[in-house]
């Protein structure tokens, strides 16, 4: 969590470089190492800030060439306007359907990897990386590229603002052992070549994380509640009261 907060920063500096012209339109951004030794952060975290500022759309990656400054065509910040729920209701369509698919196109192979996220998530090994391992290998296994794009381009929109960030770590933090189950649930429906358990089983994973999301803002507006009524419990209590007297009977003893 510690490297999302700190990618932001970074994004946010690079931003403010395009826009103040010292990365110009068509310009490339320095190697991935240069970046990293600039930061002084590890390459992982350059990694994370170059997605985000691919998915806001300052930059392109050009594989075996680099990263360009583009035009920024989302001037209207349409993109900022999605929260977690929008992302996720988006994935559990889309990726039911890869389920569906996968089950009847998964190789071995596939199968095995998928496997082996298991076994990581089991020993809280990289879980977040697992997780996505997991699911962009069942994408994969449909060999079908706009669904594969698809799936990917829906990963990077959880990064896209610290808010989406932050409600999914919420959540997956504390949710480890349902998620394995249900990936589990999810493993054996693509090995049985069920598609539609592998549908049914990617959607009754994605409708728990979209009631986990739900649980995770209604405990941030209870935060805010409580938080709001502490002031008012100062404000109001009598150590307050007593307070305010004595402060105006030693202004009527200076008078």
């Amino acid at each position: 969590m510690g490297n999302r907060r700190l990618f932001w920063r970074i994004v946010d500096s690079i931003e403010a470089s395009i826009n103040s012209g010292q990365y110009s339109i068509g310009s490339r951004l320095p190697p991935e190492r240069e970046l990293a030794e600039i930061f002084n952060v590890s390459r992982p975290t350059i990694r994370e800030a170059i997605i985000a500022l691919e998915v806001r759309g300052r930059i392109e990656v050009k594989t075996g060439s680099g990263v360009y400054v583009i035009e920024d065509v989302n001037n209207t910040n349409s993109t900022e306007v999605l929260n977690a729920f929008e992302v996720t209701q988006a994935r559990a369509l889309i990726e039911g359907e890869v389920a569906a698919i996968a089950a009847t196109t998964i190789t071995t192979e596939e199968l095995k990897q998928l496997k082996a996220t298991l076994v990581a998530m089991k020993n809280d090994k990289n879980v977040e990386a697992a997780d996505e391992e997991f699911h962009k290998v069942i994408a994969n296994a449909t060999r079908n590229g706009a669904m594969i794009l698809s799936v990917h381009n829906l990963w990077k929109l959880r990064s896209l603002t610290p808010e989406i960030v932050n409600d999914y770590n919420r959540v997956c933090s504390s949710d480890n052992k349902k998620t394995l189950a249900e990936h589990s649930a999810i493993y054996t429906a693509l090995k049985s070549g069920n598609a539609s358990e592998a549908r049914s089983a990617m959607h009754s994973h994605f409708n728990r994380l979209i009631n986990s999301l739900f649980e995770v803002v209604e405990s941030k507006a209870l935060e805010e509640i409580k938080r709001r009524n502490n002031e008012k419990r100062e404000l109001y209590s009598i150590p307050a009261l007593k307070l305010v007297d004595s402060q105006v009977s030693l202004q009527t003893e200076s008078v």
